[in-house]
C-alpha cells in the first residue's frame, strides 16, 4: 500500500489501505469474510495509478481494532453503518464500489437502502450474489467458527494453500505475500491467522433477511464476477440475478473456485472498463424505451 489512515468510528479504529492516494478517481475496494484490505494490492496496482483505491480493514481483521461486543459489533447492520461513515470521513459522496464475497453484500445492502442508495455510484460484486449455495456457505461457518493454531508458520501457509485455492493463485511468491498478511503470532510461539476468532459469530447472530429484494431494489450500474468453480455462487444463480436486474454485466473466472483473488489483468481489466464506462451505457433501457413503451411510438407517429 501507499499510504495507511486510521479512522475513529466509535470505540473502534479502522484501518483503512490506500493505494494511489493522490488520484482524482477514487473506488472502494471491501474485503471477504476472513481477509483484510490488503488482498487488494495487486488490483490497485493493476487498475493504475489513476484510480485511489481504498480498502477498509473490517472490525476483527487486519489492522482494525477487535470489538468488544462480538454479537453487536460482527453483523452487516454493523458494517454498513461503519461503511458509510467512513464514506462520509473521506468525503465521498458516491463512489464505486469493488466487494468480495462479505465485501459485495456490504455494498450491496448499502446501495438497496433507501438512505444510503446514492453513496453507490456503481457497484462489482466478487463471488457472491442475494442467492448462496447453502452447503458452501454452512461450510464456510463451520471452517471459521473453528480455532486454527499451527505449530510452524509454513504449516499456516500450507493451509492457506489448502484452503485458499479457490482465490487462483499462482506463484510461490504471491502465496507468501498471503501467508505474510494472514499470520499472528501467539504468546506461546505458534501462529494463527489475523482475525478475531469471533468472526464466525456473524453467522448465528446476523438477522436473515430477503436479500432478492434488497437485489432488485438496486438502481445503480451492477457487476458480478464468478469463479468458475463457485462452491458459493452458482451459475444459475447468476442468471436469476441476470433476469431480475438485466443491465447486469457478468463475468465469470476459469481456474477460480471462491472467490477471484482480482490479481491479474484478466480479472482487473474488464473490471476497470466497467468503472470507466459511462453511467448511461451500462443502465438497462427505460420503460419508455423498451417494448412497453410501444404504444407512446404508435400515437406519436399517428398524430405526426
Amino acid at each position: 500500500m501507499d499510504a495507511l489512515e486510521l479512522v475513529k468510528v466509535g470505540q473502534l479504529e479502522i484501518a483503512v489501505r490506500i493505494w494511489h492516494p493522490e488520484a482524482t478517481r477514487t473506488v472502494v475496494a471491501w474485503h471477504g469474510l476472513a481477509r483484510h484490505g490488503g488482498d487488494f494490492e495487486d488490483f490497485a496496482r493493476t487498475l493504475g495509478p489513476g484510480w485511489r483505491v481504498l480498502a477498509p480493514d473490517t472490525p476483527g481483521r487486519g489492522l482494525s481494532g477487535w470489538p468488544l461486543f462480538p454479537a453487536k459489533d460482527y453483523l452487516y447492520s454493523r458494517y454498513t453503518t461503519l461503511a458509510v461513515a467512513l464514506l462520509d470521513h473521506f468525503g465521498l459522496d458516491s463512489v464505486p464500489w469493488v466487494g468480495t464475497s462479505m465485501g459485495g453484500l456490504i455494498g450491496m445492502l448499502i446501495a438497496a437502502d433507501p438512505e444510503t442508495t446514492s453513496r453507490i455510484e456503481r457497484l462489482v460484486l466478487n463471488d457472491v450474489g442475494p442467492e448462496l449455495d447453502p452447503q458452501g456457505l454452512a461450510e464456510l461457518g463451520r471452517y471459521f467458527a473453528a480455532p486454527h493454531r499451527f505449530t510452524r508458520f509454513g504449516d499456516l501457509e500450507a493451509e492457506l494453500r489448502r484452503h485458499y485455492v479457490g482465490f487462483g493463485i499462482d506463484s510461490d511468491e504471491a502465496w507468501r505475500r498471503l501467508a505474510l498478511g494472514s499470520a499472528r503470532r501467539l504468546p506461546d510461539g505458534s501462529w494463527t491467522y489475523h482475525y478475531d476468532p469471533r468472526i464466525g459469530e456473524q453467522f448465528i447472530h446476523d438477522t436473515p433477511r430477503d436479500t432478492w429484494a434488497d437485489w432488485r431494489a438496486l438502481r445503480c450500474p451492477l457487476m458480478v464476477v464468478r469463479g468458475a468453480d463457485s462452491p458459493l455462487l452458482r451459475r444459475d444463480s447468476v442468471e436469476k440475478m441476470t433476469r431480475a436486474q438485466t443491465g447486469l454485466v457478468t463475468l465469470e473466472v476459469p481456474g477460480c473456485g471462491h472467490a477471484p483473488m482480482l490479481d491479474r489483468a484478466a480479472q482487473v481489466h474488464p473490471i476497470a472498463d466497467f468503472l470507466e464506462r459511462p453511467r448511461e451505457t451500462l443502465m438497462p433501457a427505460t420503460p419508455d424505451a423498451s417494448a412497453n413503451g410501444w404504444w407512446k411510438r404508435l400515437l406519436a407517429r399517428l398524430k405526426g
